[in-house]
């Protein structure tokens, strides 16, 4: 293995993992041998709160290696939350990011940067022959087609974890939750809209354990549905508050108007008449979101840092 660590590297290669102490150093060496030549590489492993000997392998590795560098989480935080650490100190022109279970190809790095060397800003990897089971082939691409008809970004596998970009499109997402299913959106919304793919090599697995579940899955819709109303509304929330407030106030207000006519010209009694009491909910209902669009007003410009900023970081290389 070499050391080409004397320079600022030209791609930064980040790998999040928990529980792969067996697929390491493996990993590294098919990394090295991938882009032995022309390029200059560091390759920065994430250890999201490991219980097996993963944290003391990648210690080992950076003794042999200078351009291996780590960072070790006392808890395990997530594949988001690792990725954002890893895009916090990577110093590469252009950052990959692969899984370490083995089952993404490192030669297919070479052809990611490529593609960015031609012009896009981000080139995800597309699993067309993927080497799963069932039972999760089948929810990713439910998952995949849900997610490409919601944001109208056109890619067949949104979740893979071999992706390449250029260092100035990382700098300006924040990955929380379960976000790192949903970058190419967060890419685009920062207008960075030369995104492709390329189809690569999928392995099947051969050491450890799948970490997916069917809580990521839902978890994974969820923070769609929050990404899809934050890209189209966190900045104008009137928008949002007051169209609902608004249907609201006119049903309520048209179901008073129409029981006053009624009591006033037609001598009416309203004692028994619920409908009264749908009318004032109403009301009450569109004053509520009208007051909820005017504190989103003047709160447009919430947080999103904090799970990234308060990491417990045990150890860094």
């Amino acid at each position: 293995m070499t050391d080409k660590s004397t320079h600022t590297p030209e791609i930064s290669v980040i790998i999040p993992l928990l529980d792969e102490e067996e697929s390491i150093t493996e990993l590294f060496e098919q990394v090295d041998q991938a882009l032995q030549s022309p390029y200059t590489y560091e390759v920065i492993f994430i250890d999201d709160g490991s219980s097996d000997r993963s944290w003391e392998i990648i210690q080992n590795l950076h003794k042999e290696n200078d351009n291996v560098r780590g960072i070790s989480f006392r808890r395990n935080y997530g594949k988001s939350i690792a990725l954002q650490k890893g895009f916090d100190i990577a110093s590469g022109d252009y950052i990959v990011t692969i899984d370490g279970d083995l089952q993404d190809d490192p030669a297919e790095i070479p052809g990611l940067i490529e593609k960015l060397k031609e012009g896009y800003d981000l080139v995800s990897g597309w699993k067309q022959k993927r080497k799963d089971p069932i039972s999760k082939t089948i929810p990713s691409r439910f998952f995949n087609y849900v997610t490409s008809l919601s944001t109208g970004i056109r890619l067949h596998d949104f979740n893979c974890g071999l992706k390449a970009y250029r260092s100035e499109v990382i700098r300006d997402i924040r990955l929380y939750g379960e976000l790192h299913r949903y970058i190419p959106m967060l890419v685009q919304e920062q207008g960075y809209n030369r995104i492709t793919e390329k189809k690569v090599n999928h392995r099947p697995r051969v050491h450890g354990e799948s970490k997916f579940g069917l809580s990521r899955f839902i978890k994974g819709f969820l923070d769609l549905l929050t990404l899809l109303f934050l890209s189209s509304y966190v900045r104008r929330p009137m928008h949002f508050f007051g169209s609902i407030g608004t249907l609201f106030l006119l049903i309520g207000g048209g179901i008073v108007l129409y029981l006053t006519i009624m009591r006033l010209f037609f001598e009416v009694y309203l004692t028994n008449r619920p409908m009264l009491w749908f009318g004032i909910l109403f009301l009450l209902l569109g004053g509520q979101f009208f007051s909820i669009g005017f504190l989103g007003e003047m709160w447009t410009q919430s947080q999103n840092k904090e799970a990234a900023d308060h990491v417990n970081i045990r150890s860094r290389l």
